[in-house]
C-alpha cells in the first residue's frame, strides 16, 4: 500500500522534548534508540554576524562538509529565524538558527543505570559502559541523563564530573545548578577526590605502577581493559 507523503505528518522533536521510555528498543543485549526527527537549535553569536550561512557552518560544524550545508540550506533543512534562507544569506547576531535532521543515535550496552542513593539535592547511580553521561555529539537519549529522565522521570540532573563513554562507575549528578556548583568546587579544592579500581590478572608487581596507554573497550565482554608489560609478563587489567 503506498502512502501519501503529503498527508504525513513529521512531528520535529527539540531538546525541550525530554526522552521517553517508548523510545528505546532492546535487543541481544544492546539498547537502541528509535530514530526520530530533530531540530538542533542555536543563537547566532556575535563572532557569526556577518558570515554567510553556509560559511558559519562549514567554519563552525566541521562533522558534516560544505556540500551537504549547502544543499541543507537549498532545501530548507538549515533555517534562520523560522524561514528558509539562500546560501548568500549573512546571519545577524542571536538569530535563531535551526538545522532539521533525520537522527540515529549509535547504540548502546542495554545495562541498567543502578540508582545507588537518591536525596533531594543529590543522586548517585552506577554508570555503564559504553554510555556517555550526557548529551553530546551523536548521543543525546542513550545517555545516563536522558536514560534516568526516561525511565524514573528525574530531571533536571547536572552532572557533577563526567566518567568516559567507554568507562563504568560511580556518578554523581545535582538535582539542582546551586548544588552542582558547590560540589564542583569541592572537586577543585581537592575536597572530593575520584578514584579508578582496577582488576588484575596475571602477576602484577606490588610497587606503585603508572600506566599511561589507551583502554580498550570490548563491547561484547562490557568491559575496559588494556595490556601492562612488566619484566617480560604480560598483565591484563580490567576496568
Amino acid at each position: 500500500m503506498k502512502r501519501n507523503r503529503e498527508s504525513m505528518e513529521i512531528v520535529w522533536q527539540t531538546p525541550a522534548n525530554p526522552p521517553e521510555r517508548h523510545d528505546y528498543i532492546f535487543r541481544n543485549g544492546i539498547r537502541y534508540v528509535k530514530p526520530y526527527y530533530f531540530e538542533f537549535i542555536s543563537h547566532a553569536k556575535n563572532r557569526w554576524a556577518g558570515k554567510t550561512i553556509v560559511d558559519l557552518f562549514a567554519d563552525e560544524f566541521k562533522g558534516r562538509n560544505r556540500d551537504y550545508y549547502d544543499s541543507a540550506v537549498k532545501s530548507g533543512r538549515i533555517q534562520v529565524d523560522g524561514k528558509t534562507v539562500p546560501v548568500s544569506y549573512r546571519v545577524q547576531s542571536s538569530q535563531k538558527i535551526s538545522h532539521f535532521v533525520h537522527r540515529h543515535e549509535p547504540p548502546v550496552m542495554a545495562l541498567d543505570v543502578k540508582i545507588l542513593h537518591q536525596g533531594e539535592e543529590v543522586l548517585t547511580v552506577c554508570k555503564p559502559a559504553s554510555v556517555p553521561v550526557h548529551p553530546c555529539g551523536q548521543y543525546r537519549k542513550n545517555t545516563v541523563v536522558g536514560i534516568l529522565q526516561a525511565e524514573h522521570d528525574l530531571a533536571p540532573l547536572f552532572p557533577v564530573h563526567r566518567l568516559d563513554r567507554l568507562v563504568s562507575g560511580l556518578l554523581i549528578l545535582a538535582r539542582s545548578a546551586s548544588q552542582a556548583d558547590i560540589f564542583r568546587q569541592q572537586i577543585e579544592s581537592g575536597t572530593v577526590q575520584k578514584q579508578y579500581i582496577a582488576k588484575v590478572v596475571g602477576e602484577f608487581p606490588e610497587e606503585e605502577q603508572v600506566v599511561k596507554l589507551r583502554v580498550n573497550f570490548n563491547a561484547r565482554e562490557g568491559r575496559s581493559t588494556t595490556e601492562v608489560k612488566k619484566d617480560l609478563n604480560l598483565v591484563n587489567v580490567y576496568f
